[in-house]
């Protein structure tokens, strides 16, 4: 009986300790002034601060310029890509990301993405953000689009996607989803 009360308080403690973690405010918008790139975006962002200068500078052309594959966007309206969440590793000061940051931001206007399921993290040259995120998804290179369902990974796209196309390589990535992660889950 001793061990089992033991054991309550050992698994409360470590549960108010996450929970204390989780509801620390994470700080969104966070600039930095570097001395070889200038101004530079690091960890949590909103999406509407690529619309500020100097984001904006490649943000508007590459997003109002891109045209988008209809048919992939049908796809992965039939495959409700909204069901999942999407985190998205990028750097300000990286060209790759310039290209496809908002490409992915056009593909996921056009479907009417929800806000709260994206997740948008800037990290420095060194692949490094204020949260450590990077640590925990094994961030190698930028811009790196991970697709979870349940807080499990269903795929990623790192650094440029393999058809030339991130909403052709998002409809692959959920072809790929026969619902295991469901099951992992339910067979807990």
């Amino acid at each position: 009986m001793k061990k089992f009360i033991t054991n309550i308080v050992a698994v409360s403690t470590l549960v108010l300790a996450s929970q204390q973690l989780s509801a620390q405010k994470v700080v969104m918008n966070r600039e930095v002034e570097t001395q070889n790139d200038g101004k530079m975006l690091l960890g949590n962002q909103f999406k509407e601060q690529f619309l500020k200068a100097p984001y904006a500078d490649w943000y508007v052309k590459e997003h109002d310029e891109y045209v988008i594959d209809q048919k992939a966007i049908g796809e992965l309206r039939k495959a409700k890509l909204t069901s999942y969440s999407i985190v998205v590793f990028m750097g300000t000061w990286c060209e790759d990301s310039h290209r496809d940051f908002p490409r992915l931001m056009k593909i996921l206007e056009e479907l009417k993405y929800p806000d709260n399921k994206l997740t948008i993290i800037a990290v420095n040259r060194k692949k490094e953000s204020p949260t450590g995120d990077e640590g925990r998804y094994n961030i190698q290179k930028v811009p790196t689009i991970i697709v979870e369902k349940y807080g499990k990974e269903i795929g990623r796209i790192i650094e440029m996607p393999t058809t030339g196309y991130i909403e052709r390589d998002l409809v692959q990535i959920l072809k790929k989803d026969d619902g295991s992660v469901i099951k992992e889950i339910f067979n807990k």
